[in-house]
């Protein structure tokens, strides 16, 4: 188990939910369930979903079916902050305080949950000073609909300032050996303040676990700018390196990169995407696996920051990474 923040504590490796209905192509529902309830048989209690995950709030419906009756096993997280529904259509982000309201409201519904453990601002809203969307959120803790706090992808001077407004237990932002950016930014300053890290894409969407095969012509992978013909090209060369390692291992090139997420410290907690019982039952041995420092240094030299071609996002999704918001009145 690791902890998040003081007192939220989770297993070592989470699950990330999103591909089990959104953006990655046609998906399983019955399998997407078997997986959720392998990975619970497997010791994983952090689940990870949104509300933004499928129009309609789809992917946390699945989860709350799957989790009908075996709410006491697990830490549920979902996300508000990326407007979704028809009536609030009117703009990309919101983190207005009577929005922050309904969002909870209708994710708990769709959850079937009287709490959610851990409630995530998916990104800031740029026009709302980040003080008054905490502290709508500080309201939900208050009114007993939430436990925990969270930011995704925000800068750390955001999260200072949310930080003083109400205890933020973890942020969630890309990292992996092909995304390496956090290290010099909001990684020290999420240590500095007793905050957790909640790594999402830790396999770079599956390029570092090879499970990219076949993928469906919907699937938005094919518009990330790491995954074009021209950038893969230099980016398989670090795979097939990383395969290197992972085979001297007796290991899968999945497992040994989440084993160097899991070696980056005691507060930071991988969420691989998975959606199939076998992916769940492959990653979970990565807890298992131990790194030593010469495989260590041989995985910074390899993916050293930079290494992967091409931008993490596309232009439309980097304009919602946090800039900053303005100053509260």
């Amino acid at each position: 188990m690791r902890r998040l923040g003081s007192a939220l504590e989770v297993s070592e490796l989470g699950l990330g939910c999103m591909g089990m209905s959104a953006f990655y192509g046609p998906s399983d529902d019955g399998e997407s369930i078997r997986t959720i309830h392998r990975a619970l048989e497997l010791g994983i209690t952090l689940l990870d979903t949104a509300d933004v995950y499928q129009e309609h709030g789809v992917n946390e419906e699945l989860v709350g079916r799957a989790i009908r009756d075996r709410r006491d096993e697990l830490v549920l997280a979902t996300k508000f902050g990326h407007t979704y529904a028809p009536e609030h259509r009117d703009r990309e982000l919101d983190g207005r305080p009577e929005y922050v309201r309904w969002a909870c409201d209708a994710s708990l519904g769709r959850l079937g949950v009287e709490m959610i453990d851990l409630y995530y601002l998916h990104r800031p809203d740029p026009t709302v000073p980040i003080e008054e969307t905490v502290g709508a959120m500080a309201e939900l803790v208050a009114a007993g609909k939430v436990r925990f706090l969270g930011l995704s992808e925000v800068l750390p001077e955001t999260l200072e300032r949310a930080h003083a407004t109400h205890p933020i237990s973890a942020v969630q932002t890309e990292y992996s050996l092909y995304e390496r950016g956090v290290e010099d930014g909001i990684l020290p300053t999420c240590r500095k303040l007793g905050v957790g890290f909640v790594a999402y894409s830790p396999l770079g969407r599956g390029v570092l676990g090879r499970r990219l095969e076949n993928l469906a012509e919907d699937d938005l992978r094919l518009e990330f700018p790491r995954l074009i013909p021209e950038n893969m090209a230099r980016n398989v060369e670090l795979v097939e390196a990383l395969e290197q390692v992972a085979a001297r291992m007796g290991a899968t090139s999945a497992q040994v990169a989440l084993a160097w997420l899991l070696a980056r410290g005691e507060d930071v907690v991988p969420i691989p995407g998975m959606r199939r019982v076998e992916h769940v039952e492959e990653n979970a041995r990565a807890v298992e696996l131990v790194l030593d420092d010469a495989t260590l240094a041989e995985l910074d030299r390899l993916f050293r920051p930079g290494a992967a071609a091409g931008a993490r996002y596309p232009d439309y999704a980097m304009a919602w990474i946090d800039r900053g918001t303005p100053s509260p009145a």
